[in-house]
């Protein structure tokens, strides 16, 4: 028979067990809660849970704030043996309704930040194919709901019991859903034994977090980064994490880092830039003594500005949904910049040349990058060929394309359907964008492909400016052509105010790539 294992009593119980009680666990304008405060509510609204019909291996969809709310509901959930699912709280109703129906979620769990959207969303799925949804678990009164509202104040009132239910590391434990930056969303599947996987690998190895340690990350909760961010690594050691409600900015967050004493701070190389643009003071981030990147690959040049203003370092690496969190990394007083990194402790990686199918061993040689490791997904649901294109026996495939160097440091190449083949000859976007961030006008750059008039595919550059700067197209080609092999240089550069992104901050390329479309015909636009 298994051995008994709940992700709910890892992260609670244990830091009851080492006396950590008192410790704060979390702050944040929700409010101070200590660990005997949490494990408290989670046990009282464990019981509330199940008095209101939530069974074991039921899913309860959760649209909700980064917010004590969030933490209570998702390790109660777990702890009752039931799958919390965070989903984007920027989700528009028809996309909460289609993850209502595509889960058969029992339980729609809101904060009042977003209970208009999904209460609508409840709406439209009871009225069609998600007849599973039979109450909503929210902090407010909700005037229109097609169903029961249980208040989650109540939930909490309940009386508390010592109940576990029986899950293994194997059983499941919660979903999170990814479509990367297109297609259909996935529901990932994850077992209660990723949570310490991801916690002793990454949270101690590398990020190496302390229980005096206080987190805040501009990822929310709802996607995988932000969840290891912002909970699953504070509460495995005893830490704090600061929990901010409201949409990331630089401001807010410099504003929250520097009143709830941060001391990690996790971003996107995205988010990175936008405080670089927004010219905050070099002391802005207050304590913060390490910063954490990930989502896209981090420029060096885009490395060089923020680490030389600010004076943190950045470790950047790579993670995936369906891997829960990151599983190659750059790591404190080892930074390569412009590089990925190596291999976290504890997780194998290797190249594959896929018109072969053979592993690259040659440095230098690039292969798409799989991932083999103890906290990948089980697969994602109702999806079996997707599930079978990147879960391939123990490796994962991650649809990057990458090189080793000499020293065993990865390099990102791009997404392997990013990829350019420019006069014949493969082109890394990255490669391009890294050449444009080295001028000093350029604060965010982003290269796609685009065919040109005998429709064949040229690099496009889609360009924002840094603050009160000026550069034409023809000096930013130039600029590229001194530093780059001619076939690489953008065949047009389209000045923007942004770019767009998914809901986790991710540039949205194939967008830009069906805006390019046009970019290289006479007359094409240069501004977008």
């Amino acid at each position: 028979m298994a051995q008994l294992f709940n992700a709910s009593e890892y992260l609670l119980d244990r830091r009851l067990a080492a006396g950590d009680g008192d410790r704060l666990a979390l702050t944040g304008p929700g409010g101070d809660v200590s660990y005997a405060e949490l494990a408290e509510r989670v046990r009282r609204t464990a019981a509330g849970l199940r008095a209101v019909g939530v069974r074991p291996e039921q899913r309860i969809v959760m649209v909700m704030a980064d917010s004590p709310h969030f933490a209570v509901v998702y390790l109660a959930a777990m702890r009752v043996g039931a799958i919390p699912v965070p989903v984007s709280t920027m989700l528009r109703a028809d996309g909460i309704a289609e993850l209502l129906r595509d889960s058969r979620a029992g339980f729609l769990a809101v904060t009042s930040e977003f209970a208009a959207v999904a209460e609508s969303a409840a709406v439209l799925a009871c009225t069609g194919a998600a007849p599973e949804l039979t109450a909503i678990l929210a902090d407010c009164e909700l005037a229109s709901a097609p169903r029961p509202v249980h208040l989650l104040d109540d939930l909490a009132a309940a009386d508390p019991d010592d109940f576990v239910y029986g899950t293994s590391a194997d059983s499941p434990a919660f979903w999170l859903y990814t479509s990367g930056t297109t297609g259909a969303p996935k529901g990932a599947m994850h077992r209660h034994g990723s949570v310490p996987v991801v916690c002793e690998t990454y949270g101690r190895r590398v990020l190496g977090i302390q229980p005096d340690d206080r987190c805040l990350s501009a990822a929310k909760a709802f996607f995988a980064y932000g969840l290891g961010n912002s909970l699953l690594f504070p509460l495995a050691v005893g830490a704090a994490s600061v929990l901010l409600p409201r949409p990331s900015r630089p401001d807010l967050i410099a504003e929250t880092a520097v009143k709830y004493g941060a001391t990690l701070f996790f971003g996107s190389p995205t988010f990175f830039a936008n405080m670089l643009r927004a010219g905050m003071a070099a002391d802005a981030l207050g304590a913060v003594r390490l910063a954490a990147s990930a989502g896209e690959a981090l420029p060096a040049a885009l490395y060089q500005r923020w680490t030389g203003h600010f004076g943190v370092d950045i470790i950047d690496g790579i993670g995936m949904t369906e891997m829960l969190h990151i599983f190659l990394s750059n790591a404190p007083g080892a930074v390569k910049p412009g590089t990925t990194g190596v291999a976290v402790p504890g997780y194998d990686l290797k190249l594959v040349d896929e018109d072969t199918g053979h592993e690259v061993a040659a440095a230098g040689a690039p292969g798409t990058l799989f991932v083999r490791g103890a906290s990948a997904a089980t697969g994602y649901w109702a999806r079996y060929d997707a599930s079978r294109l990147v879960f391939q026996g123990e490796w994962l495939r991650t649809g990057d394309t990458y090189v080793r160097d000499a020293d065993g440091f990865y390099e990102c190449l791009g997404r392997t359907g990013d990829m350019i083949k420019a006069s014949g000859i493969w082109v890394s976007p990255m490669e391009v964008e890294a050449r444009l961030l080295a001028h000093p006008a350029v604060a965010q750059a982003v290269v796609v492909a685009a065919p040109d008039a005998d429709a064949l595919e040229k690099p496009v550059a889609y360009v924002v400016l840094a603050p009160g700067a000026a550069v034409t197209e023809d000096e930013l080609i130039q600029h590229c052509r001194e530093g780059l092999p001619s076939f690489k240089r953008p065949r047009a550069v389209v000045f923007t105010e942004s770019f767009p992104t998914t809901a986790t901050g991710k540039v949205r390329r194939v967008e830009l790539r069906a805006m390019a479309a046009e970019a290289l015909r006479p007359g094409g636009a240069r501004h977008a």
